[in-house]
């Protein structure tokens, strides 16, 4: 169970880097079919004119929540150490809020649903090593 959370904690925070950089590259969506996402954001988020001009500032949340915090997390389960289940906890938890707000935005895809499913994962496999630790 172990080795399979270092991998997911590592796959997920690789693409939250690469889906920001991609962000980043990019800002408008143009090139990878993102500019009809970033309207839909546009009109449900609040403040579009300060935060939805482009995909920068979404490209830094990506990055931070799903990307560092999963790395961390990826961290602690290599050393060993006792916070490693709180922290894939957490990020199961953050990816699985990011995916609902994606599902609200955007609605059901095949994508979200998968890392739904990553972030649920983790949550479950955090909650029982946590239950492993108090016995």
């Amino acid at each position: 169970m172990t080795k399979f959370l270092k991998f997911l904690t590592l796959f997920i925070g690789i693409g939250a880097v690469m889906g920001a950089v991609m962000m980043w590259i990019d800002p408008s969506g143009q090139t990878w079919g993102g500019e009809p996402l970033l309207e839909m954001l546009r009109a449900k988020m609040p403040w579009p004119d300060v935060f939805f001009r482009n995909f920068i500032p979404s490209g830094f949340v990506l990055l931070f929540l799903n990307g560092f915090t999963q790395f961390i997390a990826a961290f602690l389960l290599f050393k060993k150490h006792r916070l490693a289940p709180h922290a894939v906890l957490v990020c199961g938890i953050i990816l699985m809020l990011w995916i609902v707000l994606e599902w609200w935005v955007w609605g059901l895809n095949a994508m979200s649903n998968i890392f739904f499913v990553f972030g649920l994962v983790e949550a479950m496999f955090a909650v029982i090593s946590l239950r492993k630790q108090k016995d």
